[in-house]
């Protein structure tokens, strides 16, 4: 039997439907890599996400008069800022299944402490055209993408569970719902307290499940980010009317560059960084120039997202479907280790042989993101016994999968790119030490090459580390050339 691995197929309904409701058809096996830009909420042209844009933005507004009033006591931090990840969303792809870190410590201190300072024109913005929470991660304080995100998604979280009620109530078999009492699902202003609410939503593996609409989110990083701040810091200053203040800002930006040489990207960084401390509104004309070409973020968001819903929904469930016409690809061995080497085989047997290397291939370019590959493999231990986690950090660095039955059984498998700069030193040393941390009894390298160059690649340096005739070694042939035709596959 075909297994279950999407909302559609547990729940029992059509993509078509999902999609006219506008609902991202998500996994309930592997988080994706999609995440909520708030940026597209303020966007909008739905009045119902410029609602929820505007409530969020109010409770900022209620955190910053509490921080400016000195009310912040360590239990309040906690009540106020502390959020665990929504992780019934299945959105981030982080962990095992869809369990994160949420948000802790580091972001409620970064958050109270900013309110005060960059964030001290908050609600009254004179350069913007309105807040933007995603002004947190600019000043490079170890905020990014997913603290953003969880942060939003929890403030919207009371939106995202009615809009799943609503379609539950339309959609889905009755007996496929529970009721269910969120806890921190809305946040009461008058007890200053976040509180819970009942909702009836879809239920599976003893949780519930919320949908999100694809037209708020997006794949790779937020509209609003520091990388593209960094990126396109030269064109800031030009944007300020202010002559005086514009000068300013050069002068003190090409006083802190070397004539004789060009910065290192570091060094750029750290300039970047001192600009900024020193002209902290020059992040508001950043935010006014991504408010100014805001139809473009809208655009790049939906075809980062069409692309994921390709490839995550549709390319990678036909392979699926492929390992599970698969006699005995779902039964399960004794032991991690002959049950990984048996998934690492039959996906490669698929992949190079039955016609499975065409859903690396989207617009007849190969992916090539170590990430999906990671994404791939875990949808293939649908129904295992074994417990299969990603990026298990034991101490000496993350292991791509660490498959295990208790403390004595336990198998890592680390997947590469051909093309990786770094690959000869990973082969090396990476998975020993991996192994040694998490007392694993096998480690596999799983190495998947597009081309003919990167196969001779591999093979030489497999031949430099005497490590030709290894097999826990395993190279997939992803090229596209060399396969039979779809109508022989």
């Amino acid at each position: 039997m075909e297994p279950k691995l999407y909302f559609s197929d547990v729940f029992e309904v059509d993509e078509e439907t999902l999609e006219d409701y506008g609902a991202f058809n998500i996994s309930l096996v592997t988080d994706l890599p999609l995440f909520i830009d708030p940026f597209l909420l303020f966007n909008s042209e739905n009045p119902e996400y410029q609602q929820l844009h505007e409530k969020m933005i109010e409770y900022l507004r209620f955190l910053k008069r509490q921080s400016e009033k000195g009310r912040v006591t360590p239990g309040l931090l906690k009540a106020w800022y502390f959020f665990s990840e929504v992780k019934q969303n299945w959105l981030g792809f982080c962990g095992t299944g869809n369990s994160g870190r949420g948000l802790g410590r580091q972001f409620a201190s970064s958050l109270d402490k900013n309110l005060t300072l960059i964030f001290k024109d908050f609600g009254d913005e004179k350069i913007t055209r309105g807040s933007h929470l995603e002004k947190l991660c600019l000043i490079g304080a170890g905020v990014g993408r997913d603290m953003i995100s969880d942060f939003t998604t929890n403030l919207i979280k009371d939106y995202l569970l009615n809009y799943t009620q609503d379609f539950a109530s339309k959609y889905i078999d009755p007996k496929l719902t529970q009721p269910v009492a969120v806890n921190r699902a809305c946040f009461d202003y008058t007890l200053q307290r976040w509180m819970p609410k009942k909702y009836v939503l879809p239920f599976y593996d003893n949780d519930y499940v919320i949908l999100t609409p694809r037209d708020i989110l997006t794949k790779d990083d937020t509209w609003i980010n520091h990388s593209d701040m960094v990126n396109n810091f030269a064109e800031i200053p030009e944007a300020i009317e202010n002559d005086v203040l514009r000068g300013q800002i050069n002068n003190y930006l090409y006083s802190r560059i070397p004539e004789d040489r060009e910065l290192t990207k570091d060094e750029y960084v750290r300039v970047v960084q001192a600009t900024l401390s020193r002209f902290p509104e020059l992040m508001d004309y950043y935010i006014r120039k991504k408010e100014n070409d805001g139809d473009e973020a809208v655009a790049v968001s939906w075809a980062k997202v069409s692309k994921s819903q390709q490839l995550y929904i549709r390319q990678f469930g036909q392979l699926v479907s492929l390992l599970a016409q698969r006699t005995g690809f779902y039964e399960c061995p004794s032991n991690t280790k002959d049950e990984t080497r048996e998934k690492i085989m039959f996906l490669k047997d698929v992949i190079e042989n039955k016609g499975g290397h065409r859903i690396f291939y989207v617009g007849g370019e190969p992916i090539r993101k170590e990430e999906d590959l990671q994404i791939l493999f875990r949808l293939v231990w649908h129904g295992t016994p074994s417990d299969v986690s990603r990026e298990v950090n034991d101490g000496r660095g993350q292991a791509d999968f660490k498959i295990s039955r208790g403390a004595h059984d336990k198998s890592l498998v680390e997947f590469k790119l051909a093309r990786n700069t770094q690959l000869k030193r990973n082969l090396a040393r990476q998975l020993e030490i991996y192994k040694k941390a998490s007392d694993a009894q096998t480690g596999f390298k799983v190495i998947l090459y597009f081309t003919e160059e990167e196969l001779e690649k591999v093979e030489g340096i497999l031949r430099d580390l005497d490590m030709k005739a290894d097999p826990n070694i395993y190279l997939i042939d992803g090229r596209l050339e060399n396969k039979p035709s779809g109508s022989k596959a």
